[in-house]
């Protein structure tokens, strides 16, 4: 009776933390953080819009209950109103989880069987296009339209650009991947990549071969002009990300090994309760979150004003 009363009590606890910081709808950021539904921009001409991808939970099914939380959006709202040439930006969060791909039915985040048909990743980046194409109808220069996205969202941001990259005026990826604990749970610091990988293959041969066919069109691409952070630690593609060195036209900036950014130890904020980044968890997935990250705003913020030109 006891344990039951203390799990209880967790759940009141963690429902009360948490329940006020989910954003499940789309809209701009505003600078606390919240999400206002539509479309209205005034002065379009004279905006910048970077559109926010979230990552997924799932890899290929259908969720209309998740999107994003606030702490993971703070970031995102540091940069709204911030002016580059005169020209403000504004952040979009995009909530695009209510579709699913075409081998959803397949459990778990990597297919054993070769994929057929449009990825969720694929049909994401429909959406963004069409999104894309509102802005432009709207007056927004489509140069002043920025694809960015973490984690799912993040590889997203790569695939658009090595496809589209005439659609909008360049990308920001943090911590892309799409197919699990890959670094830690093939233990690519020990046994390196290419054996990491093989095992993974071996496993997953389905999610092995489409993951490595959205990377070969990615680096296949003549330019892909994104700013793509990783961080050795991610537990997802931290030790795997070195392909992004081979693509023309990215940028890349590894974060430091440990959860510090400029000496300051990361810490996420949001809704009433903080944590640190370490490598409990995801490990460096959450790196982006933290508000140490704010450290690269200006790189950001140059980034985007050279895709201006």
């Amino acid at each position: 009776m006891k344990k039951i009363l203390l799990i209880l009590i967790f759940l009141i606890i963690t429902n009360n933390v948490y329940s006020n910081g989910k954003i499940l709808k789309s809209g701009f950021i505003t600078k606390s953080a919240d999400v206002k539904k539509g479309m209205d921009i005034k002065d379009p001409k004279n905006k910048i819009i970077i559109i926010y991808n979230h990552g997924q939970n799932r890899n290929d099914k259908a969720i209309k209950s998740e999107c994003v939380w606030i702490n993971q959006i703070i970031n995102q709202a540091s940069l709204v109103d911030e002016e580059i040439n005169g020209k403000k930006i504004m952040v979009y969060n995009f909530c695009s989880n209510d579709f699913a791909g075409d081998m959803s039915l397949e459990k778990g985040w990597n297919f054993k069987t070769l994929y057929k048909g449009k990825h969720k990743l694929d049909k994401r980046i429909e959406k963004n296009l069409e999104l894309v194409e509102k802005f432009v109808k709207i007056g927004v220069p489509r140069k002043q339209i920025i694809v960015s996205g973490h984690s799912c969202g993040g590889l997203l941001t790569l695939m658009l650009l090595a496809a589209h990259p005439d659609k909008v005026g360049g990308g920001i990826s943090y911590m892309q991947a799409c197919f699990g604990k890959l670094s830690s749970k093939y233990k690519v610091k020990k046994v390196g990549p290419e054996e990491a990988i093989a095992k993974y293959a071996k496993k997953r041969p389905g999610g092995a071969e489409l993951r490595q066919r959205q990377i070969d069109n990615i680096k296949k691409s003549n330019s892909v002009p994104v700013l793509a952070f990783t961080h050795p630690k991610d537990k997802y593609e931290g030790l795997l990300s070195d392909w992004l060195e081979e693509v023309p036209g990215v940028k890349r900036i590894v974060i430091s090994e440990d959860f510090k950014i400029n000496g300051k130890t990361c810490v996420v904020k949001g809704d009433n309760w903080q944590e640190k980044v370490s490598q409990r968890s995801n490990g460096g997935h959450e790196m982006n979150m933290g508000l140490c990250f704010q450290y690269y705003n200006p790189e950001i913020l140059n980034f985007i004003a050279s895709r201006l030109k």
